[in-house]
């Protein structure tokens, strides 16, 4: 293993040749200056450096100024300051400049040891950690898995994955990963089996099925409403459990997590159908029914989701049956994100503010067009990333930020998730099916039966008939539909990107998250 490379800068850095001796006797390379102007100049030289250390008092340019430096060049090693005075505002402008550390002298050598260790081998101790408890869960989960019966088991499924994934992502061992990969794939595998056993009898028989898109604002967001808090309703288009999981700790900085709950997505898990069933209270099939002059077809030219605040508006009026301040407001651009910081204020005088935020939507689709994208959006690790370092400057969270010392509730969901797909299936069809990656509806389709659920009567599972012989397929697991033609181009093209409309763990249970602003009493 190569030697942890340490930078140490100390006026009186003679003084410190016995802790100098001692760290280098462990096994530590270090390299000593008298003053930041001569580190700083080392480390623009030579970077590879895994700790610094600094005297916060030293002549010339001080530690806290030598520390701005360094994470002005975007430095990322960690910085230990050192100093002689314990003044409490001193420590907290070295912590708010972003130290890792801070040591008080005089130094005892096993306390520097013990501060190298915990600064840099934490990574491979949480790592080993991970990877030894995943191990001993393996099994479980594999019992899990088999043993799993109805719609609340596999949401304790999913839950269970995305906690992993999440310890995992820390510089785990590459094998354990790929079992882990493969262990979730065959969690998906059961949940499609699951999914094609079940989901014809959930609209069959509805005491048996979980709360989906078109029951979802009557059962989770209705009976929420507060008459003395206004409640502010966010759908971040697109987002998975995973995803809500990333920004959850954002989140709970300014706001109170009463309750994480879940539903789940009506097939097709995409905008078009699930969004207008959640805002509708309603199935695709009965929207069309009650409101023809509202829906299009997937065969039909024009907008699929330009009627959601009227679809919405009906719900109320059929439902909640008393007089609520209402507004509703679709964010698809940066303009439309500035327009809300600037009136956000104004939701504090509604009873029911609705939000819908196309970001995540946007950034899945353009995931398969952008190279670059390909690039920042790689796996899922890659995509959650992008997700949280988009929210935490988005002009959402700004938004919310300015209200959030006002009383009021907010409730976060999305209307269906992705998956990253891995395995073509071929589809024959007509020039009027879907071009849609996970789902198809059309006339005379020949694909291969055990990539999909099919579903010969739409009407039985709440879905419109374009024509009297459409049939919906929908892929399952990991699989995306391809037509022959250029089949092998659009197989490299679209393997890996994030796809929904079809039947997975991550397209279909969807989280729905209640807070309330530290401002209102419990």
């Amino acid at each position: 293993m190569d030697k942890l490379r340490i930078l140490w800068a100390d006026d009186e850095i003679d003084t410190l040749k016995p802790q100098i001796f001692f760290l280098e006797k462990k096994g530590f390379e270090l390299n000593t200056f008298t003053n930041g102007y001569d580190l700083i100049a080392e480390l623009n030289k030579d970077s590879r450096y895994d700790l610094i250390f600094l005297d916060e008092s030293m002549p010339g340019i001080s530690g806290i100024e030598t520390l701005e430096k360094i994470k002005q060049a975007g430095y990322a090693m960690p910085v230990v300051m050192v100093t002689k005075n314990e003044a409490e505002n001193l420590m907290e402008l070295a912590i708010g400049s972003q130290i890792s550390d801070y040591l008080i002298k005089p130094i005892n050598p096993n306390q520097l040891l013990l501060c190298i260790k915990k600064l840099t081998d934490n990574k491979r101790l949480i790592s080993e950690k991970n990877t030894t408890d995943y191990q001993i869960a393996f099994r479980k989960l594999f019992m899990e898995i088999t043993e799993t019966q109805n719609h609340q088991d596999w949401v304790s499924v999913y839950k269970q994955f995305i906690q992993w994934e999440l310890k995992l992502d820390h510089g785990t061992d590459p094998q354990i990963q790929e079992i882990f990969s493969q262990q979730k794939n065959e969690a998906n595998i059961g949940f499609s089996k699951f999914i094609v056993n079940h989901y014809q009898e959930w609209f069959e028989k509805p005491e048996k099925a979980p709360v989906m898109s078109h029951n979802l604002l009557l059962n989770k967001v209705f009976k929420q409403l507060k008459t003395d808090i206004p409640t502010v309703f966010v759908l971040l288009d697109n987002m998975r459990y995973d995803q809500w999981k990333i920004i959850e700790p954002i989140l709970t900085e300014k706001f109170t997590l009463q309750q994480e709950d879940y539903f789940y997505s009506i097939l097709p898990t995409t905008t078009q159908y699930s969004r207008n069933s959640i805002f509708a209270g309603m199935l695709p099939s009965e929207i069309e029914k009650f409101y023809p002059e509202w829906w299009l077809n997937d065969n039909e030219e024009g907008g699929k989701n330009l009627k959601e605040p009227d679809l919405l508006a009906q719900q109320i009026k059929r439902t909640v049956k008393k007089e609520m301040k209402v507004d509703y407001m679709k964010i698809t651009s940066s303009v439309k994100g500035k327009q809300l910081v600037d009136s956000i204020h104004n939701v504090l005088q509604n009873d029911l503010t609705v939000i819908v935020y196309n970001f995540i939507d946007m950034l899945s689709h353009a995931r398969t067009e952008l190279e670059v994208l390909k690039e920042l959006a790689s796996d899922e690790k890659a995509y959650r990333s992008l997700t949280r370092s988009w929210f935490l400057h988005s002009p959402l969270w700004v938004a919310l930020q300015k209200i959030s010392d006002q009383p009021f509730q907010l409730i976060i969901t999305t209307d269906h998730g992705t998956i990253r797909v891995q395995d073509p299936s071929k589809v024959v069809a007509d020039r009027e099916t879907t071009t849609n990656l996970r789902y198809k509806v059309g006339k005379n389709l020949m694909y291969d039966k055990k990539d999909v659920l099919e579903i010969k009567n739409p009407n039985s599972v709440g879905l419109p008939r374009p024509n009297i012989s459409s049939t919906f397929i929908f892929a399952k697991d990991k699989n995306y539909f391809l037509y022959p033609n250029n089949f092998g181009q659009y197989m490299n093209y679209y393997k890996n990107t994030f796809q929904h409309g079809g039947i997975s763990m991550e397209e279909m249970i969807c989280p729905i998250i209640h807070l309330t602003s530290k401002s209102v009493k419990e």
